[in-house]
């Protein structure tokens, strides 16, 4: 909640007004707050959300509309008379309001459209169009485009006839007389150039531009590599379409991680809040994993059988199995998830798949020899306070050490090329899930531990 909606008074100033039912001073009470403090209202006072946006100016409306959650959207949608519904979805950017759509269900969206104006109908649609999560889902029509041939001031004549509809006038676009994309120019460029200077004598013809189907995971890495608050979105034919500007990319990265992280988890990814998100639902978003992983952990007992006469011999080596694994599991799920994030920060690619094979390896060769030292030194340092390891105490000890460098070391190869193949084959590096590796590595490093205990302790407890 802001510093301002904590104010004393300013919470139960708008519960009197609500309650008193005087719509003008109810409005010009919520367009004098900053849109975030209405927001805080809207969440505070859930009962009345409607209100507080029906009896704000739409212009406003729309603006607080736009940063609520879905749930909280769809609920105001539903409220709302039909008539108020349609002035908000209008005043919506195009790009906000098909966020929106492309939320709902099918037949929702037919009723919503129906509502709108016949251009932003128009527009709506053909964004509507775009494969799901590309970007031109993103983007917006609302910009200024000029000719190569204008001077400085045509151009400013033309932000200020058109400027107040358009997303940002940070950015000015050029075009030639067919509508194909020239280049860019900054706002600041143009104010500073003299009045008469023509627009092809200021660009540089350097600009960045984003592939109308390409996906919004490119244009989140475009952004953060190049420092830009928009960029053109142009077709095969090199025709301005429109722009994306960096609040939307921003918001695309954060469901991009909030998804990462369900998945990482061992679920697959919710469509709504947590709190919001029917028990049934997410009943169905969790077990399946946890069915997969069942049958896995499945494995590990399987493994367990194999060596059922070497445990019933040297019963020591039982109660070192949780060790050994949740280390092999621990380092896996560690190597995951730096891997997994690495690649969603564009700093790792496909092509480095041997640098991080080898640091890995090295990686996995010092954590292992860690724990080996750590392990041998606990066994060693209790064998002289009691007889639990018997006479070959040594031999246990480099079992337990030797078998914690080589299973840490298969984690961490595991847990960082897993997710390596899952891009490769097309699927969601998140997808390799640290429960996921964890249960991997749990049945492999059985089969490590017990190989190492066979070698060492053959022909003498085995």
């Amino acid at each position: 909640m802001s510093l301002e909606l904590e104010q004393p008074g300013l919470q139960e100033l708008f519960l009197e007004m609500i309650q008193s039912d005087d719509k003008l001073r109810i409005r010009d009470f919520l367009n004098d707050q900053n849109i975030s403090d209405v927001a805080d209202l809207i969440n505070e006072y859930p009962e009345y959300e409607s209100q507080i946006i029906a009896n704000m100016s739409i212009h406003r409306a729309s603006k607080v509309f736009k940063i609520l959650d879905l749930p909280t959207q769809k609920n105001i949608i539903q409220e709302l008379p039909p008539f108020t519904t349609a002035e908000l979805l209008n005043e919506l950017p195009a790009d906000d309001r098909t966020a929106f759509l492309e939320e709902l269900p099918s037949r929702v969206v037919k009723e919503l459209i129906k509502t709108l104006d016949p251009e932003e109908r128009k527009v709506t649609l053909s964004l509507l169009g775009y494969p799901e999560g590309s970007v031109g889902r993103l983007m917006t029509p609302d910009y200024i485009a000029v000719q190569i041939d204008w001077t400085v001031e045509e151009v400013i004549q033309e932000i200020r006839e058109n400027g107040k509809d358009s997303e940002t006038i940070d950015v000015i676009y050029v075009v030639d007389d067919e509508g194909k994309f020239i280049d860019d120019i900054r706002i600041r460029e143009i104010i500073l150039a003299s009045p008469d200077k023509k627009i092809g004598d200021i660009i540089d013809y350097r600009f960045i531009a984003l592939h109308v189907n390409e996906d919004q995971e490119v244009a989140n890495q475009t952004f953060k590599m190049n420092n830009r608050v928009a960029l053109p979105v142009v077709d095969g034919n090199n025709l301005l379409l429109g722009i994306v500007t960096i609040d939307d990319v921003l918001w695309v990265a954060n469901e991009e991680f909030s998804e990462d992280m369900q998945k990482m988890g061992g679920t697959e990814a919710l469509d709504e809040p947590y709190l919001e998100i029917p028990i049934l639902k997410l009943f169905k978003k969790r077990v399946v994993w946890l069915i997969l992983l069942f049958f896995g952990e499945l494995m590990t007992i399987s493994a367990m059988q194999q060596f059922q006469d070497e445990i019933a011999k040297v019963v020591i080596l039982a109660t070192f199995i949780p060790l050994i694994i949740s280390s092999g599991g621990n380092s896996g799920s560690q190597a995951s998830t730096l891997i997994i994030q690495a690649m969603a920060l564009g700093e790792i690619t496909m092509a480095d798949w041997w640098r991080i094979i080898r640091r890995e390896i090295i990686s996995g060769i010092l954590l292992g020899g860690t724990l080996c030292l750590l392990g041998f030194g606990i066994i060693y340092t209790w064998h002289f306070f009691s007889d639990t390891f018997g006479l070959h105490y040594l031999r246990i000890g480099l079992t337990v050490g030797c078998s914690l460098i080589g299973i840490v070391l298969w984690g961490t190869l595991v847990g960082s090329t897993l997710p390596l193949i899952l891009k490769r084959a097309g699927a969601d590096p998140a997808a390799s899930s640290t429960p996921f590796v964890a249960t991997l590595v749990d049945v492999t490093g059985l089969l490590i531990y017990f190989s190492v205990a066979f070698a060492f302790l053959k022909g003498i407890l085995l």
